[in-house]
């Protein structure tokens, strides 16, 4: 799949980055990780497609799409990470690799935060570094693509 985009999605409430919550996870806009991905992606030779979804299914949607339309996906699940079930299914069907990434440290914060079903799916995980971890995590695809 050395043409196709790497699918870059991000999960509920990432819309409100750098209104939300700055003490946990910064002041980076969601317009500012999706400049980070692309310069990151284009440095790398990559292409990508940047998306968010208040809706576990729309995530779900683009996740089937992917299979036939992404070389990878970098998914920061947000709160669907300790809950959706239906999200591990959708990327237990993706064949390509699969970075998961959080802003924030989640081992640090409330224990409900420290399962996550993605994980499961996940080639790595990479928490803690920031909106920086989006740019670790489009490394690492880019790797593992080869």
């Amino acid at each position: 799949m050395p043409n196709q985009p790497i699918l870059v999605l991000n999960g509920p409430n990432l819309n409100l980055l750098g209104q939300r919550e700055p003490e946990v996870y910064g002041h980076a806009t969601l317009a500012d990780v999706e400049e980070l991905c692309r310069t990151t992606a284009d440095g790398l030779g990559h292409e990508i497609e940047f998306r968010q979804s208040n809706a576990e299914h729309q995530l779900i949607d683009w996740i089937h799409a992917a299979r036939h339309g992404a070389a990878a996906i970098v998914i920061n699940p947000a709160a669907l990470t300790h809950t959706s079930v239906a999200l591990l299914d959708a990327l237990m069907a993706y064949e390509g690799p699969v970075i998961e990434v959080h802003i924030s440290n989640v081992h640090k914060r409330e224990a409900f935060r420290h399962h996550s079903y993605v994980s499961g799916r996940a080639d790595a995980v990479i928490v803690g570094c920031g909106v920086n971890g989006y740019a670790l995590a489009l490394r690492q695809a880019a790797h593992l693509l080869g």
